[in-house]
């Protein structure tokens, strides 16, 4: 190279990656030993008493603009803690005044306008120089009259906009049987307890307004045109101008001096409430439900002190993190999700069985498993329950992937009284198989939960109204029943692939729908097949492919957000430590530890290890609903890591099959089909 000129970033990040890589074996293997103890300890040092895991879960800023909304209309805005919301969204505003949903992300329209409105209700002038900044950024991108369904309906509650800027959602949605093409139960869980409540105060329409309300007209960028999200499709012929059309008869109705099954409507839309707060820690255990159950109460005329309210808002308090004057909450907690996660890593790591780590963890777990009834009875009849949740306690919402997950982090564990764990082991294991969609796959929270059509109605603008099949769960559940003895020529297992099969994209990866994004859902379907003993397949070769090609140059794996709205950024971003171990356990699948892409992954990881054991992340790379709301789980960045240096040290000791666990005779189980069938 002549003088003067210098090499281009990426080939000298790709040159120092080759070097990294070409480290002697025997200190490379030294320096995995070190890097697997450190991290190994430094996980135990998080562990609670009681034998859980549990980590921070991060989010954007409209969990706290919603907290201000709702001590506003509990009469205690002046609360301390109203204050220090204040100040972490304003420390949170993009140089550019908006405010976005994940780090480096750009400006977002609903978060905007939540924040934004959130620091009027906390005394903010619409004058001072960051609202007017953010005003403007939320002009540029549409106005308040673009924002989404639920920013209007908690806009329209508050009566800062006019009810005819909201969908209709008509507690009479409740009485409507499970087999009418809209109906409750088609909805995901989620959205289902966000909009029970939200039935109630549409139908009895409080009037909060009063004379300290801000008025944010001014968020309007064109005034004449503030019914533009509910505008009429240019495709006459459509399901979107059906639903409007069904929309605009709803309103009529809404405007009746008689409506002849409200009374019984919002009573049903009641006994749901009350029913589904109890055996929980807050409605469905999310904050967006919890919040909007104290919406619908306080509109029912409980007073902001009675006992339900209270302990809904002492559940919430549990979300909070203070730090530095400010306060900023969770979406949810996630300690049984965390504990499984950990305690797989740690058992990878060679931690022994018998370790009173594990055991205790192992002893909470099942503690926590549910055997009490749930909305997933409404298409899953027959089954027992048997399922775990997210959270310390959400009876009615078991979910897949927790399930699986904590199955195989049982199940490797000497316990202290194995026959209890065979029995829980065995129900988690009936109730998993029974949640096995029609088409193959497993959603998260439902059975056939895939009613596509539902995402046209003109509240599902958040992009969760159903949850279907996605791969992320599907490849956790083949991982779960291939550890425990299902041979890749068990029906469940052969449809599971077929529907894996058909989900590949043409380029080699898999989806991700509950991390970011298809590094995520391509390392845990690569990871699945191989324990299947699938590893060679034509698909894994393909997937391996493809997790090379967008390898970065400096060896890790990161993949932004973004690729949700654009696939043709998928496995595009900076490296992150979560993300170069799913990217290493993804390639460790198919190819062997001294493959190149390997050593460059693994030197990643080592070389960004910090002196206690733990790594460093910024970055969002858990996703709660695609283009909507993203995460970030605090343990990802240390339990992640362990598992795939843990993966890459037995390789290399020839340890494939270093734990013996526990197994199932697969022809013990009943197996019924996605349609009801039986074996």
């Amino acid at each position: 190279m002549s003088e003067g000129m210098q090499m281009p970033e990426a080939q000298i990040q790709t040159a120092t990656a080759v070097k990294r890589a070409r480290i002697h074996e025997s200190e490379l293997d030294s320096r995995v030993a070190d890097a697997v103890e450190r991290s190994v300890q430094h996980l135990l040092s998080l562990q609670a008493a009681d034998g859980y895991w549990w980590g921070e879960l991060e989010a954007d800023t409209t969990l706290e603009s919603d907290h201000i909304l709702l001590h506003f209309l509990r009469g205690d805005i002046k609360n301390d803690k109203v204050r220090m919301l204040a100040n972490y969204l304003r420390k949170k505003q993009l140089p550019n005044g908006g405010w976005n949903i994940y780090p480096d992300g750009p400006a977002e329209l609903n978060t905007s306008v939540k924040a934004y409105f959130a620091l009027r209700l906390a005394g903010d002038s619409a004058s001072s120089h960051h609202l007017e900044r953010a005003r403007n950024v939320i002009h540029e991108l549409g106005g308040l009259e673009s924002t989404n369904s639920y920013v209007r309906f908690y806009l329209a509650m508050t009566g800062a906009i006019g009810w005819d800027m909201v969908p209709a959602i008509p507690p009479e949605l409740l009485l409507l049987p499970n087999w009418f093409f809209v109906n409750l139960y088609d909805m995901s869980s989620w959205t289902r307890a966000i909009v029970v409540p939200l039935t109630i105060i549409y139908a009895l329409k409080p009037d909060w307004k009063a004379g300290h309300m801000p008025n944010i007209d001014e968020l309007f960028a064109d005034p004449n045109n503030k019914r533009k999200a509910l505008a009429w499709s240019r495709k006459v012929i459509s399901w979107r101008n059906l639903f409007l059309a069904i929309d605009r008869v709803l309103k009529i109705h809404e405007a009746l001096p008689w409506k002849p099954f409200r009374r019984r409507a919002v009573e049903e839309a009641k006994r749901w409430l009350f029913e589904h707060i109890e055996r929980t820690e807050g409605l469905a255990t999310i904050f967006p439900a919890m919040a909007h159950s104290v919406y619908a109460m306080l509109t029912l005329g409980y007073p902001p002190e009675d006992p339900l309210i209270m302990r809904e808002m002492g559940w919430i308090s549990t979300f909070e993190i203070e730090e530095n004057d400010t306060l900023r909450m969770q979406p949810c907690i996630s300690p049984v999700w965390d504990t499984a996660i950990a305690m797989v890593s740690l058992e990878e790591a060679g931690l022994d069985p018998a370790h009173p780590s594990l055991q205790t963890a192992s002893q909470w777990l099942i503690d926590h498993q549910i055997l009490g009834p749930g909305d997933w009875q409404v298409k899953n009849k027959d089954a027992p329950p048997g399922g775990w949740a997210f959270e310390f306690r959400n009876d009615f919402y078991p979910d897949v992937d927790d399930t699986a997950f904590v199955l195989m982090a049982l199940q490797p564990v000497e316990h202290p009284e194995p026959v209890r764990f065979e029995q829980a082991a065995r129900r988690g294991m009936t109730w998993l198989l029974s949640m096995q969609n029609r088409d193959g796959g497993w959603g998260a929270f439902d059975r056939d939960n895939d009613h596509v059509l539902l995402t046209q109605i003109p509240f599902a603008d958040h992009n969760a109204m159903i949850d279907p099949s996605s791969a992320d769960v599907a490849a956790r559940s083949i991982e779960c029943l291939a550890r425990f003895g299902w041979s890749a020529s068990h029906p469940a297992m052969r449809r599971a692939f077929a529907y894996l099969q058909r989900e590949q994209t043409p380029d080699g990866a898999w989806y991700g729908r509950w991390g970011s994004n298809y590094v995520y859902g391509t390392s845990g379907v690569l990871r699945a097949l191989e324990v299947a003993g699938l590893g060679e397949s034509m698909e894994s070769h393909r997937g391996i492919a493809w997790l090379k090609k967008v390898q970065n140059p400096d060896g890790g794996f990161g993949e932004t957000p973004r690729s949700y709205a654009d696939p043709s950024l998928k496995g595009q971003g900076p490296s992150t430590a979560s993300q170069t171990a799913w990217g290493l356990i993804g390639l460790l699948a198919v190819v062997p530890p001294d493959d190149p892409a390997v050593l460059k992954a693994m030197a990643w990881l080592i070389e960004h290890q910090n002196a206690d054991g733990s790594w460093d992340e910024d970055a969002f790379t858990g996703t709660g609903f695609p283009c909507v709301f993203y995460l970030k789980y605090h343990l990802y960045r240390n339990s992640f890591p362990l598992y795939a240096l843990a993966r890459y040290r037995n390789m290399r000791r020839g340890m494939q099959n270093s734990l013996k666990p526990f197994q199932f005779d697969a022809n013990e189980f009943i197996y019924r089909n996605g349609h009801g069938g039986k074996r």
